[in-house]
């Protein structure tokens, strides 16, 4: 059975910086796509940023430059750095898990590709 267990979310102000990691367990996770959702009251689940086991990423244009995605597969941890946090940041962040495909530099970042998710975490800009 997968799992997957978030942190390091919270309050943070504007121009500041949050890292949000996912450990992963029951699963051979070096032949998952990992990646970070967020999803605000009333609307769609976002794709944030994506990482293919091989180190491929995706990100959304939003956060390009800010946020950065990556994954220590010895530990079995995804990061999320996230720096210079506005205010338009805020709202839940999820991470998600879902098996690979056989498609070189494919990284999918919308919610229907997942099969795995955490609860999500509160990231509060203020």
């Amino acid at each position: 059975q997968v799992q997957l267990v978030e942190s390091g979310g919270g309050p943070v102000q504007a121009g500041g910086s949050l890292r949000l990691s996912c450990a992963a367990s029951g699963y051979t996770y070096t032949t998952y796509y990992m990646a970070w959702f967020r999803q605000a009251p009333g609307k769609e689940r976002e794709g944030v940023a994506g990482i293919h086991s091989g180190g491929t990423t995706s990100y959304a244009d939003s956060v390009k430059g800010r946020f950065t995605i990556s994954r220590d597969n010895g530990d079995n941890t995804l990061y999320l750095q996230m720096n210079r946090l506005e205010p338009e940041d805020t709202t839940m962040y999820y991470c998600a898990a879902t098996i690979e495909r056989p498609w070189p530099g494919y990284v999918p970042l919308s919610a229907y590709d997942y099969m795995y998710w955490t609860q999500g975490t509160q990231v509060t800009v203020s």
